[in-house]
């Protein structure tokens, strides 16, 4: 894999060659500080855009339109990263190799098609467009609580810290909805176009000169973007006295969500340090928390520990019986503190670190990761995949204690379920 990245001025263009793969993926990238009041009108904008276009003025069309061109997909989507909003667009068609000349060139022009020319009339959107999209959201913000694990991160983010973008729902807000009509959605549309930053990722074995004359051609952004703001959240201070909160839900089994801040990692503790304590303690099969909370003591049907280092936050997330609850919680809490104590083995941290390793080779396997890879690298700063394994290694056992004593267990929350297995 050989990575190139070039500065075009008004977006950033990474070229990434392997020939590991038959397709060419692209993803276009807007990226904007993110406000509450964004979420629900990018979330409509991105299920509008991928209606119709100027040249292709229905679904039909543009589904017809993909299958001319060899099955390309295209697909779009939004997510919180830190303190910003990413809106992508994300095209996977074969290469001329396995197709014909000028196909990859054909995608392109299709997807530039979607971004730059939406199917609008008197600067407005669609209507009808709108109110489909409208309602497939009604549809998905009332289906929430159907993936209780997510829903229950949700609820916990929410008592964390309901003012942070961390409580924010992607999925969108009822009273958000209902202020958005099709012009102030199409003047949302021409704010991302032309104040957004923009990174486009193409992934794929390729002709690095012919594909930026492409990627010129057809993506064309005027504006140069001012300096970016801080992708971290800033650090939030933890309660002096544990916060519980609970909410029953309609379902056999209940769910655990406790949100752990660190307080002032250093950067080598957010990249080395905190990644290996998180392995350890629940991150994988072998962790501190599957053996003691799972397997030696039968407590919960799953139980799992991330990082989410742009928050500055340990999530520990499990799957339990209403009645085992507090015991649920003491060996959680016993757990971390063993781990703050340094009672953890060689075997522990090479396990972690083996972990790690695999974890990195696999990312030249899947073209989205090789992607989230060069992101974060170009975003966080952080250290290419040698680096970082040479680096890991390194790790001893005092930085894993060090940085597992910043940690607080802030906000624990249950999503309790009411029902009866017989029900």
């Amino acid at each position: 894999m050989k990575y190139t990245k070039k500065d075009l001025g008004s977006f950033g263009l990474h070229l990434i060659n392997t020939d590991k793969f038959k397709t060419i993926t692209v993803k276009v990238i807007f990226h904007t500080p993110i406000k509450k009041e964004k979420i629900t009108k990018r979330s409509l904008l991105t299920d509008v855009l991928l209606q119709s276009t100027e040249k292709y003025n229905s679904k039909r069309n543009l589904t017809i339109k993909a299958e001319d061109l060899y099955s390309a997909e295209i697909a779009t989507s939004n997510q919180r990263i830190g303190n910003y909003i990413f809106t992508s667009f994300i095209l996977q068609t074969l290469s001329d190799v396995h197709t014909e000349k000028g196909n990859v060139e054909k995608s392109l022009e299709f997807l530039s098609e979607i971004i730059f020319h939406p199917d609008i009339e008197n600067n407005s959107f669609q209507k009808d467009k709108l109110d489909l999209a409208k309602y497939n959201t009604v549809v998905a913000l009332s289906s929430i609580k159907e993936d209780a694990t997510h829903y229950s991160l949700i609820r916990m983010s929410e008592a964390y810290d309901k003012e942070s973008p961390i409580s924010y729902r992607m999925t969108g807000y009822l009273e958000d909805l209902e202020k958005i009509d099709e012009k102030n959605l199409y003047q949302t549309y021409q704010d991302m176009i032309e104040n957004d930053y923009v990174d486009i990722f193409v992934v794929g074995n390729y002709d690095n000169k012919e594909m930026l004359s492409l990627i010129k051609k057809y993506f064309k952004f005027k504006k140069i973007k001012k300096t970016k703001e801080s992708y971290y959240l800033n650090n939030k201070k933890p309660r002096k006295r544990r916060l519980f909160a609970k909410e029953t839900i309609d379902n056999t089994q209940s769910k655990l969500a406790i949100a752990c801040p660190i307080s002032k990692m250093t950067e080598y503790e957010r990249n080395y340090s905190i990644v290996l304590a998180n392995l350890i303690l629940g991150g994988t099969s072998d962790s501190k928390l599957f053996k003691d909370v799972r397997e030696k003591n039968s407590l919960c049907y799953t139980v799992h520990s991330l990082i989410n280092k742009l928050d500055n936050l340990l999530v520990i997330t499990a799957g339990i019986d209403k009645n085992n609850f507090n015991k649920t919680v003491e060996l959680i809490t016993n757990n971390l503190n063993e781990m703050k104590k340094g009672h953890f083995t060689k075997e522990d941290m090479d396990i972690a670190k083996e972990v790690y390793h695999t974890a990195l080779e696999e990312i030249e396997e899947n073209e989205n990761a090789i992607i989230s890879e060069i992101l974060f690298e170009e975003i966080l700063g952080i250290e290419s995949i040698p680096q970082r394994l040479e680096k890991m290694n390194k790790v001893k056992k005092q930085d894993i204690t060090k940085v597992c004593k910043k940690i607080t267990m802030d906000t624990v929350f249950l999503l309790e379920g009411v029902k009866n297995e017989e029900d």
